[in-house]
């Protein structure tokens, strides 16, 4: 297989599936297939990086099961735990990374859904950043219903974020209190409304390669427009606490050959920076073309606004 025509039939217009035999993308060279990568994220996507910064707006206390997770209770991780923020701390928060030079800014929170007066208290939030922010809106609030997400668009949220994970086949072995189907459900649901969706997963859950790439079909099926990439950071308390970290190359690879089958997304950096030459030089070059960046949820974040914009200027990448 030459990777580099293979990249040029992309950007003519070819689209990956299962019967192109994907496995080959495991087994192929890196470095070529990094650069094809590249060409393929700089002909769809440009040299302009889409920045994005979260904030924790409800910690702990989650009664799902994901054993990957900080914020589940059935987990035993040392977290801070706090009800939902008052709307002037997430206000002020989005209106300072607005400043420093983010594209888009998320409320996150922990739960099978959010519900109640924490669910108004976040349309709340959202309707004064939309009025006050020039930012991107983007929300993750776990399984919603699509009055839900008609709402949460009515009040100015333009995405939602709503992770698949891992693959059909090993989905369950990392939760068993909601299923891959509601995942999908939920994305779908989310573009009834009229929303845009982030969506992705996270590596080194000690899934197969050919989960990972059934990951990636999956989500070309569904034409997610963000794609975040986490790879694992084994946190202690949780069920996962003592899997061996990944290595870079294969982390690369995961990015590199979900550019080559989602040629239109954004592959989003996100957890697991720390494990990049120079927490994510390499995998700008090898097909990312976004990141989270800042501090992240229950993990600290590799890098910083500033930082980060400093790292892309030095590669020639556009931050504003």
């Amino acid at each position: 297989m030459n990777l580099m025509v293979l990249a040029d039939e992309i950007i003519d217009g070819r689209r990956l599936t299962w019967e192109d035999k994907l496995t080959r993308l495991v087994d192929c060279p890196l470095e070529e297939l990094c650069q094809g990568a590249d060409l393929i994220r700089a002909h769809f996507c440009g040299d302009k990086v889409n920045l994005c910064t979260i904030i924790n707006g409800r910690s702990g206390q989650c009664g799902e099961d994901c054993k990957y997770c900080a914020q589940s209770c059935h987990n035993h991780a040392a977290i801070e735990t706090y009800g939902f923020l008052p709307k002037e701390e997430i206000v002020q928060t989005a209106l300072a990374n607005e400043q420093e030079g983010v594209d888009r800014f998320s409320i996150v929170t922990a739960g099978r859904s959010l519900s109640g007066d924490d669910f108004e208290k976040a349309l709340a939030a959202y309707r004064e950043m939309s009025e006050r922010c020039g930012l991107e809106l983007c929300a993750s609030h776990g399984l919603l219903t699509l009055e839900q997400f008609r709402r949460l668009r009515e009040a100015g949220v333009t995405s939602y974020h709503a992770n698949i994970e891992t693959s059909r086949r090993f989905f369950p072995y990392i939760c068993t209190t909601h299923t891959f189907e509601d995942k999908l459900e939920t994305i779908r649901r989310a573009q009834e409304a009229g929303l845009y969706v982030c969506s992705g997963g996270i590596i080194g859950m000690g899934e197969t390669w050919e989960d990972r790439l059934d990951m990636a079909v999956t989500l070309s099926g569904f034409h997610v427009c963000s794609i975040p990439i986490n790879a694992l950071m084994p946190i202690p308390g949780t069920a996962l606490e003592g899997r061996q970290q990944l290595e870079e190359a294969d982390i690369l690879r995961t990015i590199a050959f979900f550019r080559y089958i989602n040629p239109e997304a954004n592959i989003r950096l996100a957890a697991g920076r720390a494990l990049l030459t120079g927490t994510g030089i390499s995998a700008f070059e090898s097909g990312a073309s976004a990141t989270i960046t800042g501090n992240m949820l229950t993990t600290s974040g590799a890098s910083t606004i500033k930082t980060d914009r400093e790292m892309l200027r030095k590669m020639g990448r556009t931050v504003c």
